[in-house]
């Protein structure tokens, strides 16, 4: 079996300006990452439905909306971008894709591993296709950067109702992307050396008793977030575990996760693993911390892109790994190469403040990173070293001409930041200049509430660039209890013994 998409109401009277009910350029951020989606669910023989408003000219609903995607219009045609994708149009005249169509019934014949939805606005017409899949039974998946709303608190509503409430599962489009990290674990961890003390002991003491019960341990988290750091679990365990002789059940990395569900469940001899209690929880902890945050930020930006800029804020031999953990929560890219090669994909970088200082002019210092650095690396310009940033955006792109991909602002907290009306100002005048497809990238300071406060001002930021909200996120607490030895339930005072269900874990080894 394959998987069934529903695309709602992407739409050219949703998504193309001029129309009475534009959602704006956050919707039209998510077309290409829908695009991917298509391509890559075609390729493996998912089946695509457009769900598309189709009103009567005298539709109850214009009393509420103006009236829109009427019946034989252009604005209820699916956009070009899209269009060109094999899939079946299903009209609608509510809210609802099922009630009146016959999308129940096709469900029902293809019988689809997971229903994906994505499309426009998460509040309504996506909301609606989700809990309507959801209560006919079916495993739902709604990647946060392939949906999009004219209402970004609405949007997050809907986002946490879809999750929280209807149990639909929140992936990440950009994630899906990466490959598979490699991970080796280090020899302090295998040696012990990162145990606490009494696990050693207890394994000491359980080998020379001649003690090895096969024993079941669950390991759940403090509170809800993005699972990150199964990949390095699964390595470690791989390395330690007899091979015949375990079962390992576990959410997917990055997974979103209830507060105290059970993420990882290990069936094994206890000296096999025991004394790695420790380090597996704290690398679900801090990887889980960061990957929610980047999350966060990803949610918030509303399909701007978000890059991880965070590996100066943290230990250098942590940088690889707290990076790989943004890019599991949604950022496009990283810093760091060490977080690069982890995630697959090629470290993001600009020009430092040190090259233009260094070299004693802007323009000066981006030529020579032109003449200089390999031509796929994007030339994007730092333009707030010596000047006015409007000022050294026009002389950069006048300068550098078709080969400028962006200007960078990164205006420090001495002269206010970068602010929504700073963005403005430097994209009008670049338009003004004729150089409207430099993009403009901002950094510096950003976290959660400043990117809420350019998306609220509708600055035309094309990137952010964020460092600490990422870096310096507060770990997720897990716990480990055991729960069978030899089969039989056991557990501590306060918890219950026995295997907890979770339906949600699927067999890692």
């Amino acid at each position: 079996m394959a998987n069934v998409v529903l695309v709602s109401d992407m739409l050219r009277g949703f998504l193309e300006e001029g129309y009475p009910l534009y959602c704006g350029e956050s919707a039209r951020r998510i077309i290409p990452n829908i695009q991917r989606l298509l391509e890559r669910e075609v390729a493996k023989g998912s089946t695509v439905f457009f769900l598309c408003d189709h009103h009567a000219p005298d539709d109850p609903e214009f009393s509420m909306f103006p009236p829109h995607a009427i019946e034989g219009t252009a604005e209820a045609e699916v956009i070009p971008e899209l269009a060109k994708y094999k899939g079946e149009i299903i009209p609608k005249k509510t809210y609802s894709s099922f009630f009146g169509t016959p999308l129940e019934e096709k469900l029902k014949k293809l019988k689809p591993d997971k229903v994906i939805v994505c499309g426009v606005c998460t509040h309504i017409c996506v909301l609606y296709a989700v809990a309507d899949a959801r209560i006919r039974g079916y495993e739902v998946e709604v990647p946060v950067d392939g949906v999009a709303s004219f209402d970004e608190k609405s949007h997050r509503f809907a986002l946490d109702y879809i999750e929280n409430t209807l149990g639909a599962r929140l992936t990440n489009l950009v994630t899906s992307r990466a490959k598979p990290a490699k991970f080796e674990p280090q020899e302090e961890v295998l040696s012990g050396e990162t145990a606490d003390i009494y696990f050693a002991r207890t394994v000491e003491i359980l080998r020379k008793e001649g003690i090895n019960p096969v024993a079941t341990m669950e390991f759940f988290t403090s509170r809800a977030g993005v699972l990150c750091g199964m990949g390095e679990v699964k390595a470690l365990l791989s390395r330690v575990l007899p091979k015949g002789k375990c079962e390992v059940w576990a959410l997917a990395e990055g997974d979103t996760m209830k507060e105290r569900e059970v993420v990882l469940r290990i069936t094994a001899p206890y000296q096999s693993y025991g004394l790695y209690e420790t380090a597996i929880d704290g690398i679900l902890a801090h990887c889980s911390g960061w990957a929610t945050a980047a999350r966060e930020c990803v949610e918030a930006a509303q399909g701007i892109p978000v890059v991880s800029f965070g590996a100066r804020h943290v230990y250098p031999t942590v940088a690889g790994i707290m990076d790989y953990a943004a890019i599991v929560g949604g950022c496009v890219g990283c810093s760091s190469i060490a977080g690069a090669k982890l995630a697959g994909v090629e470290p993001s970088g600009t020009i430092p403040h040190a090259l233009i200082l260094v070299i004693g002019d802007t323009v000066e210092a981006t030529r020579a990173f032109d003449k200089h650095i390999p031509a796929g690396v994007p030339r994007v310009a730092l333009v707030d070293t010596f000047k006015d940033e409007v000022e050294e955006s026009v002389r950069v792109a006048q300068a550098m001409g078709e080969k400028l991909t962006s200007v960078r602002l990164d205006t420090p907290p001495e002269r206010g930041r970068v602010t929504p009306g700073l963005v403005k100002e430097v994209r009008a005048k670049l338009d003004m200049a004729g150089f409207k497809k430099v993009k403009i990238f901002a950094s510096g300071g950003i976290n959660l509430e400043r990117i809420g406060q350019f998306i609220e001002a509708g600055a035309p930021v094309d990137a952010f660039g964020v460092g600490s909200y990422i870096s310096g996120a507060k770990p997720i607490d897990f716990t480990a209890d055991l729960h069978e030895i030899e089969g039989k339930p056991i557990a501590k005072r306060g918890r219950i013994p026995g295997i907890t269900p979770n339906p949600r874990l699927k067999r890692i080894m």
